[in-house]
């Protein structure tokens, strides 16, 4: 079984399905060393110019697989560390992505799971979607940078509230209190994530890899946000996507990027 469906659609859209769908999609260590080399793919890849990641069945993904636990409990400190961190840094490469990523929360997304959901640029989930981090209640601190995630997402109480309660949202309610950007119905997800994805899709790549570096570089300060915009602004201005984008909207047609 690939634990890893990828499937490159001709718009550019990259699908990524979680494909345990036995385990609820639990992160493997087949499926991570796949995500790994998934990722490296993509990293150079030019003709992809939207990642969309969800699951297979009923859930996102129950988060990291931790069967191994009580088979190597003897493990150091030192030796468990090393192990988990290539595991955070594995799952986090989707953030070095320069192309706009899209998390189509279908169902549980739970502890790593949903940190790895969240590390995408836009995140939608199914209405009855469960979004939760329940660290604490299996007697772990949370890891895959839980406490950066979700107080980057949603503010410092709602993350306070669900890493130390466990308290778990619907995907509706996670969207009132903009941990996700909006849910829909769950057979709904698949058409408007695509839908959106598409549209990313559409706009011209060069413009839109450089927005999207621009929004992770959290500027310090206006003068900051200035200065990279002085000089990104300037590269567009001299690509064939600029001429095209002005071109269509002159001749009210759908401009055809070639990221060029």
């Amino acid at each position: 079984m690939d634990e890893l469906l990828v499937d490159r659609q001709d718009d550019g859209v990259v699908l990524i399905t979680f494909n345990r769908p036995d385990m609820r999609n639990a992160m493997t260590d087949a499926m991570t060393a796949r995500w790994r080399e998934t990722m490296s793919e993509l990293a150079t890849d030019r003709d992809a110019r939207c990642l969309v990641v969800t699951g297979a069945g009923t859930a996102f993904s129950s988060g990291g697989d931790l069967s191994w636990i009580g088979e190597r409990g003897s493990e150091t400190v030192p030796r468990l560390r090393e192990r988990m961190l290539a595991f955070y840094r594995t799952w986090l490469m989707i953030t070095e992505l320069e192309i706009p990523t899209v998390a189509a929360v279908n169902g549980p997304a739970v502890g790593a799971g949903l940190c790895v959901a969240l590390a995408c640029d836009l995140v939608y989930a199914a209405d009855d979607a469960k979004l939760l981090a329940p660290f604490t209640s299996l007697g772990l601190h949370p890891g895959m940078a839980a406490t950066y995630l979700l107080p980057r997402r949603a503010g410092a109480g709602l993350a306070r509230e669900m890493l130390l309660t466990g308290r778990s949202l619907s995907g509706t309610e996670a969207a009132a209190k903009g941990l996700v950007n909006q849910s829909f119905p769950k057979n709904d997800l698949r058409s408007e994530v695509g839908g959106i994805a598409t549209k990313i899709a559409q706009n011209a790549p060069i413009a839109t890899r450089l927005t999207k570096v621009a929004l992770n570089q959290d500027h310090q300060d206006l003068e900051a946000a200035l200065r990279w915009e002085s000089l990104a602004q300037p590269v567009t201005m001299a690509s064939a996507d600029m001429i095209e984008g002005l071109t269509a909207h002159r001749e009210r047609r759908m401009p055809k990027f070639t990221g060029s």
